[in-house]
């Protein structure tokens, strides 16, 4: 019913929870805690239509075993993450897709968020990233993590190299991971050179999150602080060291999740890279006709640009538009089989929604100031994905 994470593999517990197991079996540096395998699933939805797990009750059993468990681990605050049959793999990262809580307290709690882990499985937008990347329709099944919640004060991304000579790309931004995963932050972004050498942009981190007791609280980051390194050289020399690591560990370039806690380094999560970003670009000069952001997703496409603030706009997007939006949840996965291209005010190129971007072949330009209030509707849009340009028609 329960498998402590360091003994999880991913033939039962999903590649999230597998890849986690095998990093732990190495030594380094991952939250300790448990895993309800795909048994505990398919135990829970057995002669149930599978959607009828959301209001369904978590079986007695699997909620004593959950307490036990969080009870050896001394009941603290828990991150409770998805690791689905299908996800974190070398095809489809599923980045985004499922669900995951942070900061989660008691037996109560923790079943609550096993559950809607559980449910998430037939989430429309779930659904339409599995048939977006032609994943077997099959009989999906989701295993859960459980682990120690980190209150971190630095969190970010890293994207360890294919090759030798290339650079290991680092995003960091203040407090908890989900501003950076979910591109709600313009991160600081670093290049760590195979030699050592770090290269830099600092960006405009305006907002943080962080646990407040048993809630998880949106602040604004101080001006002084958002023009401030959220890490410094030596630190990032140190994380690509790290992923090198773990790089050697699971056989090939990873997408790593990290976090600093207690001024410790830690691993929360690490998935093969499915498709490399764009190298940067020398952003030109701003005019009327030319915005500058950071270059996404390969590729130039021309479409309407379609101004998306929010799920009530989403009835308005036509197949062939450029999706023009502050930044894009994961719930907006449904659009990007719709849309040609995407542009964002914020955001870093190892966000989630980059990551769909570029599985799913869509130009993006990501980080573009005042994209929201610049262009307008059906304004006639040329976006170049590996240049980071987004050029309006006269």
């Amino acid at each position: 019913m329960i498998v402590p994470l360091g003994e999880a593999v991913a033939d039962t517990c999903g590649g999230k929870a597998g890849a986690l197991g095998t990093l732990l079996r190495a030594g380094l540096p991952v939250p300790d805690g448990f895993v309800l395998p795909y048994a505990a699933y398919r135990a829970a939805v057995r002669d149930l239509d599978r959607r009828a797990v959301e209001t369904r009750p978590v079986h007695a059993a699997v909620i004593d075993a959950v307490g036990r468990a969080l009870r050896e681990l001394g009941d603290p605050p828990v991150a409770v993450r998805s690791s689905a049959a299908g996800e974190d793999t070398g095809q489809a990262s599923a980045a985004g897709q499922y669900e995951s809580f942070l900061a989660v307290r008691g037996t109560a709690g923790v079943a609550h968020a096993v559950r809607a882990c559980w449910a998430s499985l037939f989430s429309p937008r779930a659904i339409d990233y599995r048939d977006a990347s032609g994943r077997p329709a099959g009989d999906p099944a989701m295993a859960v993590i459980v682990q120690r919640h980190l209150d971190a004060e630095v969190s970010g991304v890293m994207f360890t190299p294919a090759d030798a000579d290339d650079p290991t790309l680092i995003e960091a931004s203040w407090g908890l991971g989900p501003s950076v995963v979910g591109g709600q932050v313009a991160p600081d972004a670093y290049r760590v050179a195979g030699d050592g050498s770090v290269t830099r942009t600092v960006g405009d981190k305006r907002t943080r999150l962080d646990r407040h007791g048993a809630r998880l609280v949106v602040s604004e980051v101080p001006i002084r602080a958002r023009e401030q390194q959220a890490i410094d050289d030596a630190t990032a020399e140190r994380l690509a060291g790290l992923g090198r690591r773990i790089a050697a560990v699971l056989g090939g370039p990873q997408d790593i999740e990290w976090a600093i806690a207690d001024g410790r380094l830690w691993v929360l999560q690490a998935r093969p890279v499915t498709a490399t970003p764009p190298p940067p670009r020398v952003a030109p000069a701003a005019t009327a006709a030319v915005l500058s952001g950071i270059p996404g997703s390969h590729g130039t496409v021309t479409g309407a640009a379609r101004i998306v603030r929010g799920p009530g706009d989403f009835a308005r997007v036509r197949a062939g538009d450029i999706l023009v939006c502050p930044f894009t949840d994961p719930a907006w996965t449904p659009l990007l089989r719709v849309v040609a291209g995407v542009v964002t005010e914020t955001g870093g190129v190892l966000s989630h929604a980059a990551i769909v971007a570029r599985e799913q072949a869509i130009p993006a330009v990501l980080g573009v100031p005042d994209a929201m209030s610049r262009l307008r509707d059906d304004t006639v849009l040329t976006i170049d994905g590996t240049a980071g340009t987004v050029t309006a028609a006269g």
